[in-house]
Formats: structure tokens, sequence, C-alpha cells
């Protein structure tokens, strides 16, 4: 299975991955990149030459994807070669890897990987289910947006979407929620493996069913028991 080998691959250099958490330069959306995330880009990219060679490429460090025309039917690997740059630059172990396969517009296959917590779901992979109150939250809300929360939760903000997402689906979350809106490499392993364990996931407001998301906009994403 391509996601499997690619976790595979990226454990095996995961020592060299770490030694470049100090080579970080701000993008021009103030983000950070490293050159560890783009050595896991090239390490997917490598994996994708192999074993899927007619599929196209987006991964958040080719963006932004200007006068591409894309096709709903068509074939492509969606990347976010590390998800939590801030987190990973900054000696959080709280980071990941996503990756999600849409093939001649169907998806075939996602994966999660977390690897300094050595956390990792792919299609068809069985998970243990936990029931929480946990509310995980995104990054991006400020000071008013909190002061505006509903009680009945414990709140997390853990500036990791593979994180959180993954807690979501595995139930140690009771939701997640990212209201200002994301990427589709953020979101389209979480809302795939959400759909394969019968976890609620919302886009826009609307129950996700499968399709592809291009990188066209920012979605806003519910998942989690709690979204019902």
């Amino acid at each position: 299975m391509f996601c499997k080998t690619v976790i595979d691959k990226i454990k095996e250099n995961l020592e060299e991955i770490l030694l470049l958490r100090d080579t970080k330069v701000k993008k021009e959306d103030d983000s950070y990149v490293s050159q560890g995330d783009l050595l896991v880009q090239k390490i997917i990219i490598e994996q994708c030459s192999e074993m899927l060679p007619a599929h196209k490429i987006i991964s958040e460090e080719m963006a932004p994807f200007d006068n591409e025309k894309w096709d709903v039917n068509g074939s492509y690997v969606i990347i976010d070669p590390i998800d939590g740059t801030e987190n990973f630059v900054s000696g959080l172990k709280e980071w990941g890897v996503g990756v999600s396969v849409f093939t001649e517009g169907r998806h075939t296959q996602s994966c999660i990987f977390l690897p300094e917590l050595n956390d990792i779901l792919i299609t068809g992979y069985s998970i243990t289910k936990f029931e929480s109150r946990i509310c995980g939250l995104s990054s991006s809300l400020n000071k008013e947006d909190l002061m505006k929360l509903p009680t009945g939760f414990e709140y997390r903000i853990i500036g990791c979407s593979m994180y959180n997402m993954l807690n979501a689906v595995k139930g140690a979350y009771s939701r997640f929620d990212n209201v200002k809106g994301v990427n589709c490499w953020d979101i389209l392993p979480g809302l795939n493996l959400a759909l394969e364990h019968n976890v609620p996931a919302f886009i826009d407001g609307n129950r996700y069913q499968g399709e592809i998301l291009f990188p066209v906009k920012k979605y806003k994403v519910s998942i989690g028991r709690g979204c019902e």
C-alpha cells in the first residue's frame, strides 16, 4: 500500500528530518517552512513517482496553484508534508504527516502519521474508540473568538490539524472544529478516515461525502461525535 510505504520511508529518515528543526524560514503568509518539510515532501514525491506515476501531486509546499485546471474525475495525491510546522520547529512532538490518494475521482487511501508520537492511522486499519468531552480547536482563533465559545466542553488548542483530526476520529476528542478555514491538504486525510470509521464530518456546514477538495479556497471543518 502506498501510504504504508510512505510511512516506512519517513520512519527510516526520521533522524535526519528531526535534525532540520532549526532551518525554519517564513513564507509570505507568515507561517514557517523548514528543510524538514521539504525533505518529507521529497520522500513522498519519490514514492509517488515509483508507485503512482499517473497521479498529480498537490502539496502545501508547492502552493500557490495559480491557473491550474482541476478535474473532479482526475487522479491526485494530496500531501501535507509537515502539518504543525510551528510545533515542529519549536521542538514540540505534536506534528504530523497527512496523505490522501484519489484515483479517477474516487478516494482510495489516506493516512495520518504523527512520527514523534508514533501514532498512525491508515485506510483499512482498525482503531480503539474513546469517549471524550474534549473539543479541539484550531490555533487560528483570536481572543474574541475564544470568549464566544459555548460551555460544556474541555477545550484544547494544539496547533496541528493532523493531531486534532486523528483524535476526533478515535473519539479522544468529542469534536474538532476549524471555523476560520483551512486548505484541502490540512483536512482530506482526517475527513476520509472519519468517513471510514463512521465519524460525522462536515465541510462548510455540509456533511462530507468523500469528494475531493482542491486548493481553490479555505474550508471550514468539523469532525467528531460531538458534531451530531
